[in-house]
């Protein structure tokens, strides 16, 4: 009688629907705003815990601003977290990365941890096509609870950067940056962009899937212990990790939070492929951008190795 009840259940509402998780929508962008979308998620922020931002390449101004994330961050009494990049620049080197901490007024307002200032270690990882394992800074261990607070914007080269880049490339260290950005290939910034290694590969897809991958790594890792949040704001075409970024071409939109990294990606590329663009607020170079990169396969992808779901529920909390 049990599986009969069931199985008319499943005739009435296909078992698809029942998966769906939750994607909170604000077109407020305001401190508080940050934390009544954080509060309406329902999972406390318990323990240590890490808040992962980007802190911005030095002569970047589009990054998420300590003013705007403070009543959060405060809220969970969060650490602000950070791992170095894999390219010259000014946070490739941890003395420099401090200074633009120092720069961009992070340090002034929250603690702050560069997590691979030192080393890094090895986690586990679910989908072994192109990594054997995730490389991160070896301070995450020191945190029971992660806040993924992205900034939703382009990126020369995964086409968008959401909650999913801020997982893989962002937790990543030096490194790892390299063995994501190589699919495996290499873990030396010195060789992974040398012409012999960028003309041995990887793809473009296999690119973005080993960033789905080293992004499941990371929430497998916390268990459940761990939120998305991705703030649609300053979306110029470029990442917040280059120094001279474009100009932001289409006007802010809002912030989005799910408990599902591939989820609250995907609702913030269906805003901005879905909005009627117009003179002064355009989407079509972001599209361009994110299309050049074939940067929607990354949700694909995710969805395939079982990271989250692409289909979700919208809840507009400004109703």
């Amino acid at each position: 009688m049990k599986h009969f009840l069931l199985a008319a259940l499943m005739l009435i509402a296909p078992a698809a629907s029942f998966a769906q998780p939750k994607v909170y929508f604000t077109s407020e962008i305001t401190p508080a705003s940050l934390v009544k979308i954080y509060k309406a998620l329902g999972v406390e922020a318990k323990g240590r815990v890490a808040v992962k931002i980007s802190t911005g390449e030095g002569g970047n101004p589009h990054y998420l601003r300590p003013t705007l994330i403070r009543e959060l961050v405060d809220h969970v009494n969060g650490t602000i977290v950070e791992c170095c990049t894999a390219y010259g620049g000014t946070r490739q080197d941890p003395a420099k990365h401090w200074e633009t901490i120092h720069d961009h007024g992070f340090d002034s307002l929250f603690a702050v941890d560069i997590m691979d200032e030192h080393a890094d270690i090895r986690i586990p990882i679910r989908d072994k096509t192109h990594l054997k394992y995730d490389i991160v800074g070896e301070h995450l261990a020191n945190y029971d609870f992660m806040i993924n607070l992205a900034h939703f914007k382009g990126h020369a080269m995964g086409g968008f950067g959401g909650v999913l880049k801020n997982a893989s490339i962002g937790v990543a260290s030096t490194a790892g940056k390299c063995y994501i950005h190589t699919a495996g290939r290499s873990i030396d910034p010195a060789t992974a962009w040398s012409p012999e290694n960028l003309a041995a590969g990887p793809t473009q897809d296999q690119f973005l899937e080993s960033m789905a991958a080293a992004a499941q790594a990371v929430h497998d890792y916390f268990g459940g212990r761990i939120i998305y949040i991705n703030v649609m704001n300053n979306m110029s075409v470029d990442c917040d990790c280059d120094g001279t970024p474009e100009a932001p071409e289409l006007k802010d939109m809002g912030i989005m939070a799910s408990l599902d990294p591939v989820a609250v990606d995907q609702a913030c590329l269906d805003k901005v492929f879905n909005y009627q663009g117009r003179p002064g607020d355009d989407n079509q170079p972001l599209i361009q951008r994110i299309n050049r990169q074939h940067g929607t396969y990354i949700t694909d992808y995710a969805q395939k190795i079982g990271l989250g779901s692409k289909r979700y529920k919208l809840i507009n909390l400004d109703k």
